[in-house]
């Protein structure tokens, strides 16, 4: 349906007249009077009955106004969806319980008046895919994976350093220590079951499993948390890692305990991931908020692929 007849036909049933309609759509009258008639051959019916004094609504006329209004109504709504400014702004994150998702929290907390809409994709690959393709307006993410780049117009800068500790059971070696120096956990057993590769997580822990003598061990369930805790709780042996600030929750009897590492401490590189072409404002306050409180470690190590 011609959203710019049924425009017209609310201006003549709101003036009553064609040539005030004319005016208020700054169009002519002439211009008026043939939107209305192709409406109206639209719809199969008189929508108004016209006189000397006037247009005057018909019992069709009457009937179909509430919805004419609707429909435009719908069309407001529509355009400002997708208006700069209006639009939620749409950002990927690894998982809603990890680092970025804290990081955003920390955004809305200072700039409660923008809306964002934060969507987990399964990688950081579909999320620079989706960043070029203007699915999403920006993701927080380790990039770009080994063996990739960036594509053209997609820009990437760090925004935070994420700490990552050991995390055992009461009877590990390790279980006393507050902190260790990194380089001790050469011949260490670590089970990182979510460390699939084709990753960027998977391509980082990989790499520090290698710079430093690390047994990574990437076989078990996959995603899934509980078997992993409950094997490292249980084990004298078997540890894993966790970032400093990832929401990892545990029954008290497991008596976890994170370890810091040092000299240097690993970091997991979370970098801001934006088209240049995207023109959502908030985006500008997004990177300024991050950039602002962004401290990197002084003594910290993470690959050189890394952003």
């Amino acid at each position: 349906m011609d959203l710019e007849a049924v425009r017209t036909f609310v201006a003549v049933a709101d003036t009553g007249q064609f040539q005030e309609a004319a005016a208020v759509l700054s169009v002519t009258q002439q211009g008026v009077s043939k939107r209305v008639a192709t409406l109206e051959r639209s719809l199969d019916v008189r929508l108004f009955t016209r006189s000397a004094r006037g247009a005057a609504l018909t019992i069709d006329g009457q009937a179909f106004l509430p919805h004419a209004r609707a429909l435009l109504s719908a069309e407001e709504r529509a355009i400002a969806s997708v208006r700069p400014g209006r639009r939620a702004l749409r950002i990927d994150v690894i998982e809603r319980r990890l680092a970025p998702a804290g990081l955003l929290r920390g955004f809305h907390h200072a700039c409660p008046e923008i809306e964002l809409d934060v969507v987990p994709l399964p990688n950081g690959d579909a999320a620079v895919a989706a960043v070029r393709d203007g699915q999403i307006d920006a993701a927080i993410r380790a990039v770009p994976r080994p063996g990739t780049r960036l594509p053209e117009g997609v820009r990437a800068v760090r925004i935070n350093d994420e700490s990552v500790q050991l995390l055992v059971g009461p009877g590990h070696a390790l279980a006393a220590e507050r902190s260790v120096a990194t380089a001790r956990l050469r011949g260490h057993r670590v089970w990182m079951p979510t460390a699939v590769p084709g990753t960027e997580w998977g391509a980082f822990y990989t790499e520090l499993a290698a710079r430093y003598g690390v047994t990574l061990d990437t076989v078990g369930p996959g995603l899934a948390l509980d078997p992993l805790l409950t094997a490292v709780a249980g084990s004298t042996t078997l540890a894993t890692f966790v970032g400093e600030r990832s929401d990892v929750v545990w029954p008290a009897g497991y008596d976890l305990r994170r370890i810091s590492l040092t000299s240097p401490t690993p970091v997991y590189p979370h970098s801001l991931v934006w088209h240049t072409d995207n023109p959502h404002p908030a985006l500008a306050a997004l990177r300024d908020h991050l950039a602002d409180a962004y401290a990197p470690l002084a003594e910290a190590w993470a690959p050189a692929w890394a952003i």
